[in-house]
């Protein structure tokens, strides 16, 4: 899917940041204490000889993966150096509790709100190349057919030797002479993909929409994955599973849960898989139906956005010491497998705590106290910064394609229909389309056909309220 972008007018998103009451600047006493902390050279084995390398968005600072990958007899090794974020936070220390208060990084059009100070996720923590810097790694052994067969993992010295970007990697696949590396994240990601899609995971690659900078103003760009993106994702998959089975083999962690497809909602894909066409081939799941479909066509994307439905009630489940029992249902219905976060230590609150209890488990000695008396308040503060980053995403698309449309009100677009909804007491019959262009996704009015393409007229396009509205000629 090319890639469609659509410029917009100075846009204010400020507005945005008040009305979600997202954090300034750091304190002074937080900063002065992370400048202190930054030059720490925390314990751990010399790993600078692996020739790691970083591979992110481009223009990213916060760089919290590197990765090695090499063939071995009969399989591969995967090697995940992620920076080591707790050597650099003192535990009850004022960046500690600043993280609490953020949660996460959560980024908006015009600038990140960072969970850490930028003097450490985008300086002395963030895996830079040519500079030696701390990380837990994890090394990962697996067969030819991609199943993992060891795990291990310890505080290190690392050395990145690049810094890549998706796009030119991806340009590097695509000429068709790869380096060793790139040759190995494909091949190990496309092995990793098919052993997901086995175990019934649901993997929906869908196109993103997102607003960048374009000189004066903004530009709205729906952007669908690189194939690159899905193979760098399925190495941090596979590094959160085998955190995972660490956590319920101790009896003590934090797992990304979800529970899986119910049957009566999987009948209810197949449905609409009938109607649009989608083929669903006898015996098989819900992941390898989700993987055949385009994304790229109308019927295809319409499949998609019904096949979102199955991926519901996503919960950080802790578990061990006051938290309580592992949980019965440990799986997370979109991976197939049991799951932690615990891959973005710069960007994410809760990776720093589940990585010290994999670390203390994996080295057979206790949970440091400061990471146990974390992990039952840990939930609440995910589940609520999840929520306000969400918001601040959705928010600020809504706010670009108000102000883009704002002057279109009365014009006619093409659209494809994602979804359908019948009328149902005061609430008109209507749905969500997508348009060709611009790269607008929103309500509509009307008896809509699922996945079919249609002309809508633009009725509302309020910039104030961040209102769109469309209605089915």
């Amino acid at each position: 899917m090319p890639i469609k972008r659509v410029w917009a007018p100075q846009i204010d998103f400020s507005v945005l940041r008040r009305e979600l009451g997202l954090p300034g600047e750091f304190p002074a006493d937080v900063i002065a204490e992370a400048e202190r902390v930054a030059g720490t050279v925390p314990p751990g084995a010399d790993r600078t000889d692996v020739p790691f390398v970083t591979i992110d968005p481009t223009g990213s600072q916060d760089l919290d993966q590197a990765m090695h990958l090499s063939r071995r007899d009969g399989g591969y090794l995967v090697r995940y150096a992620i920076a080591d974020v707790a050597s650099f936070v003192p535990p009850n220390g004022l960046i500690e509790a600043e993280s609490w208060v953020r949660g996460q990084t959560v980024y908006l059009p015009d600038g990140r709100i960072p969970l850490h100070p930028p003097v450490l996720s985008e300086g002395a923590v963030s895996l830079f190349a040519g500079v030696d810097r701390a990380a837990v790694v994890w090394t990962i052994e697996l067969d030819a057919e991609g199943a993992t067969t060891g795990v291990s993992l310890e505080r290190a010295r690392v050395r990145s030797r690049a810094k890549l970007d998706y796009p030119s990697v991806q340009r590097e696949l695509d000429a068709g002479h790869p380096s060793e590396m790139v040759t190995l994240l494909a091949e190990i990601g496309t092995l990793l993909a098919r052993r997901a899609a086995e175990r019934g995971a649901v993997n929906l690659p869908l196109p993103a929409q997102e607003v960048e900078r374009d000189g004066d103003g903004w530009r709205l760009v729906l952007r669908a994955p690189l194939p690159v993106e899905e193979h760098n994702a399925q190495i941090s998959l596979l590094t959160g599973m085998a955190a995972a089975r660490i956590m319920l083999a101790g009896g003590v962690g934090m797992l990304r849960t979800m529970p899986g497809p119910k049957p009566e909602a999987v009948a209810k894909l197949r449905g609409a898989a009938e109607s649009l066409g989608v083929t669903w081939p006898d015996g098989a799941n819900v992941g390898a139906v989700v993987a055949s479909v385009d994304p790229g066509s109308p019927r295809g994307a319409a499949f998609l956005d019904q096949a979102a439905e199955l991926l519901r009630g996503a919960a950080y489940t802790a578990f061990g010491g006051t938290a309580g029992p592992a949980p019965e249902e440990a799986g997370h219905g979109g991976v197939g497998a049991p799951y932690a976060h615990v891959t973005a230590p710069l960007r994410r609150l809760a990776d720093r705590y589940v990585t010290e209890t994999c670390l203390a488990l994996h080295e057979n000695r206790p949970v440091p106290s400061w990471a146990l008396d974390a992990l039952p308040r840990l939930p609440k503060q995910m589940t609520a910064t999840d929520r306000l980053a969400g918001a601040a995403d959705r928010g600020a698309i809504d706010l670009a394609e108000a102000v883009l449309l704002h002057d279109r009100v009365g014009e006619c677009f093409d659209a494809a229909v994602l979804d359908r909804e019948d009328a149902s007491g005061k609430r008109p019959a209507g749905g969500t389309v997508a348009l060709d262009d611009p790269a607008v996704r929103a309500r509509c009015l009307g008896d809509l056909p699922l996945g079919g393409r249609i002309q809508v007229r633009l009725t509302a396009a309020d910039p104030a309220s961040r209102l769109v509205r469309f209605e089915a000629v």
